[in-house]
């Protein structure tokens, strides 16, 4: 799973225009054919396994998997809303949640799952997600996702490290702890001085000891948030749908303080180093550590497999520190899920084959190539021991479900608004064009654009 936030430009307007009894049908409406949609090529394949086995099972039955690029996936959903002709099912996201849910195109599972006794304790997390402000369920948690520290194993090792060492660091906000000593020794600048001695040359730096933490992620998956939860700190004032954001929080204004030392100090890339001019990166976090431009990076789960097929590396997967006391670690997860639009020609079938896709067997079946992690634990061990035999070690993931070091992010109303107004502040904090007065603006703003529908 690749994407975990999107800036939909213009989709709550177009939802506005959608008429609450407009007419009704799928792309290949009525019949026995179910249309699932999915913005990630990957997972399109590994659900068209299920798609086989569905089939097979229900004779006559026909599952046509549909995948569009992220930049063109929501504006095709939205236009399928307007003009009658979206999927029957599809991946969904929680940031758009609160638009479609609101707008009535998502159809209400609970009396599927009451019939069916579905069992909604199967998921590891993400169930409540797929609430809305209604109490009505209206997914089913497809996957999830939380942060590794992906490290080279080679820079490791002649730096002095062990692996142990790096499954064992912790953090304070204060001098960085453990994590701060092995980020500032795996530095190296280009003439060979480590970050930690005398005459390190912080403007012409060879390899980086962490990756970018000062990202555009203002919800901070792969940034600040595995570093701020150690302390006690949430985004959102409550779990769901909440009405402030907490940027303001001393735990947080401390924790991307320290962060930003990191880049001042040169143990890490600032803003730009490896972007364009219009902020796309030029290079993947794999990559950066395949070139050995940085040592470390913390990265999402699902680019495990990307790391693992680098040519002539061997990357090592650690959890992210611990916090200060040398025990806590809490990492945030997110849930795609699995929604079925409210003008389905055929609900029965497509709540049918959605809840199969909720399945041990489909999702075991589907999740074998590693590049998504399944929501179901059981089948989370299946991927796990599939994945090893090629040199991927997720352990590290499974653990995150097994000791609950993992917390849900929050579901937030008008997602992309939020994005695309939190996201530049906190550019220009990093980048030491504004300071912590940034913090108390980002807060307002938050409070503003969550109350909006």
């Amino acid at each position: 799973m690749k994407i975990r936030t999107w800036a939909a430009t213009g989709l709550a307007a177009v939802l506005g225009a959608v008429l609450a009894g407009c007419g009704g049908g799928s792309a290949d409406a009525g019949g026995n054919t179910v249309n699932w949609w999915t913005w990630d090529d990957h997972q399109a394949a590994a659900y068209q396994v299920c798609a086989d086995a569905f089939q097979k099972a229900n004779p006559g039955t026909t599952v046509k998997i549909s995948q569009y690029t992220v930049a063109d996936y929501f504006t095709k959903l939205t236009a399928g809303f307007v003009a009658g002709t979206a999927p029957d099912a599809f991946q969904d996201s929680v940031q758009y949640l609160q638009a479609y849910a609101s707008q009535h195109q998502l159809l209400p599972l609970d009396d599927y799952i009451k019939k069916d006794n579905f069992d909604l304790k199967k998921f590891s997390v993400g169930v409540d997600s797929w609430k809305f402000t209604d109490g009505k369920q209206y997914g089913l948690p497809l996957d999830w996702a939380s942060a590794g520290l992906y490290y080279n194993t080679d820079a490791l090792t002649k730096a002095g490290y062990t692996a142990a060492e790096v499954q064992n660091l912790s953090w304070n906000p204060d001098d960085g702890g453990t994590f701060d000593k092995m980020v500032a020794h795996l530095t190296i600048d280009k003439l060979g001085v480590r970050g930690d001695q005398p005459g390190f040359d912080k403007n012409n730096v060879a390899t980086y000891g962490m990756g970018q933490l000062a990202a555009k992620d203002f919800i901070g998956q792969v940034t600040f948030s595995a570093f701020a939860s150690t302390l006690g700190w949430r985004l959102g004032d409550k779990p769901e749908w909440p009405t402030k954001f907490n940027y303001s929080d001393p735990r947080f204004v401390k924790t991307v303080n320290y962060i930003r030392t990191l880049t001042d100090r040169g143990l890490a890339p600032k803003i730009g180093t490896f972007t364009t001019g219009g902020g796309q990166s030029t290079v993947s976090d794999a990559d950066l550590i395949g070139s050995g431009k940085v040592a470390m990076e913390l990265s999402g789960s699902w680019s495990a497999p990307s790391f693992a097929k680098l040519p002539g590396v061997k990357i090592g997967i650690a959890a992210p520190p611990t916090g200060p006391d040398g025990k806590t670690r809490a990492l945030t997860s997110n849930s795609n899920g699995n929604t079925i639009w409210a003008g389905t020609k055929n609900p029965d079938l497509t709540w049918k084959w959605v809840s199969y896709m909720g399945s041990q067997e489909c999702q075991t079946a589907a999740s074998k190539t590693g590049t998504f992690f399944p929501s179901i634990p059981a089948s989370m061990d299946a991927t796990t021991a599939a994945m090893k035999p090629q040199g991927v070690d997720l352990s590290v993931f499974t653990a995150m479900l097994k000791n609950r070091s993992l917390y849900p992010a929050e579901v937030y109303a008008n997602g992309a608004a939020v994005q695309a107004a939190e996201e530049p502040l906190l550019e220009s904090f990093y980048s030491h064009n504004r300071n912590d007065e940034v913090f108390p603006d980002m807060e307002k703003q938050s409070v503003s654009l969550l109350a909006k529908s």
